[in-house]
């Protein structure tokens, strides 16, 4: 009996290590690792080889230096406003969509969250419902609604609010509508945890003291929903910010993110070392301020306790 006993308690002083750790080794394997090696790359020079990259160390007779590095690739960034061009773009683009997913998916979440039981499902079920599709096809079908013959510019033709087709594909405003369309249900869902959690009774108990509907929802119910705010508009910013496939697709020539110049150092130009330095610099600005943010709230919620 106590060597049941003992084995039991093995077995759960191992599972909880395990989950323990397990996150910790799945954030090094795909994220520690992968960073590591695009950060040693950032410090080489580009050659006409097989990497298409200087080695780090290199111990052969002929070489000349054992351990070579350069920092010409983050001059380079300083040097060429190409990069901080398709920066500030990212950022605009980024802030915008996440702007509008907020505007728009708050009351969607909100909608669903006051919904009944029955109700509540299906909607989520709608709200789901688009993943089922490629989001490459999801993205075309968006071509085709916003080209000059497209559904839009029919409609609009047909009961004679315009004469001539209006230019909305190859433009920021259909990088938005792809943004926003795609990415609309990363911002429904956490906030949607979150307001399905709030008591209501609140609400109605200030009413029932006079409060007004704006006043009830500035003083109750958009601070408390404030982590599911915080929730969704990182998930909805952070790819955001690095997207390719719908800047390829619906903007024009002017859509200069960071993601398609990250994807033609990398393809066309064949340039690793200085698109690796632009995807180190784009981590740092993603996950710098994420961490003193997390800092921020640690020493807010002790401070609190």
């Amino acid at each position: 009996m106590n060597s049941n006993l003992h084995q039991q308690r093995i077995m759960d002083i191992l599972w909880r290590r395990f989950v323990i750790v397990a996150p910790y080794l799945w954030l090094f394997i795909f994220f520690l690792a992968p960073f590591a090696i695009i950060f040693k790359i950032s410090f080489a020079d580009p050659i006409v080889a097989q990497p298409p990259f200087t080695p780090l160390f290199n111990f052969s007779v002929q070489a000349d230096k054992w351990f070579y590095f350069t920092l010409d690739n983050y001059r380079f960034l300083l040097e060429d406003n190409l990069y901080w061009i398709s920066y500030l773009k990212s950022f605009k683009i980024a802030f915008i969509s996440t702007c509008l997913c907020l505007l728009i998916g708050y009351p969607m979440a909100y909608a669903i969250a006051r919904a009944s039981p029955v109700w509540r499902n299906v909607l989520l079920f709608l709200i789901i419902l688009p993943f089922w599709t490629s989001f490459l096809l999801r993205v075309y079908a968006w071509m085709g609604i916003l080209s000059t013959h497209g559904v839009i510019n029919n409609l609009l033709i047909s009961i004679g609010f315009i004469d001539q087709p209006l230019k909305l594909l190859y433009t920021d405003f259909a990088v938005y509508v792809g943004i926003v369309y795609s990415y609309l249900p990363f911002m429904i869902l956490p906030l949607f945890a979150n307001l399905v959690k709030l008591d209501f009774d609140l609400n109605e108990a200030a009413a029932d003291l006079g409060a007004t509907p704006l006043v009830i929802f500035r003083d109750i119910t958009l601070p408390l929903s404030m982590p599911g705010i915080i929730a969704g508009s990182l998930l909805v910013f952070i790819p955001a910010l690095g997207e390719f496939v719908i800047p390829a697709l619906l903007g024009g020539l002017d859509t200069l993110m960071i993601g398609r110049t990250l994807y033609d150092e990398f393809f066309s130009n064949r340039d690793w070392p200085l698109s690796s330095a632009v995807a180190t610099v784009l981590l740092l600005i993603l996950v710098l301020p994420m961490m003193i943010f997390q800092h921020h709230q640690i020493n807010e919620t002790d401070y609190q306790e």
